[in-house]
């Protein structure tokens, strides 16, 4: 029996400076767990409020030996990504994180479509193996 493919197109005509972004958490050491564990719980808590310009959050996991858990944010532009980076709860995450990251590497990597064009960014940290690719 043949299966037949469904293929959907979405019209984001609507979002012209959209962002998606990919936001990875993996164990680096047994302490690691603790860590990892403990940011779920925050992160839904502050998805579910819908910070402005935030149009979907999804979690998801990429592997469970070493553990590493990721999620998909898709953003309505950059300003709206940043002004959330930078306020509360995230800014005071990030500047605890960059403390001590509690066993943990973490990574993100945004794709930019301004105007449309599909621009690629991607800034990295430990866990990311992809190269550095800047928007032109």
């Amino acid at each position: 029996m043949a299966y037949r493919t469904k293929r959907r197109t979405v019209d984001l005509s609507g979002y012209p400076d959209l962002v998606v972004i990919y936001l990875g958490m993996r164990v680096n050491a047994l302490s690691g767990l603790k860590t990892l564990l403990g940011f779920g719980p925050r992160i839904s808590n502050a998805t579910a409020a819908l910070p402005d310009g935030l149009l979907l959050h999804e979690s998801f996991v990429f592997s469970l030996i070493p553990p590493h858990f990721g999620m998909r944010q898709y953003w309505r532009d950059f300003a709206s990504l940043e002004m959330w980076a930078r306020s509360e709860p995230h800014r005071v995450w990030w500047r605890d994180f960059l403390r001590d990251s509690g066993g943990t590497g973490f990574w993100h990597e945004t794709y930019c479509m301004a105007g449309g064009n599909g621009s690629r960014l991607c800034r990295h940290g430990d866990g990311c193996r992809l190269p550095s690719v800047c928007a032109g």
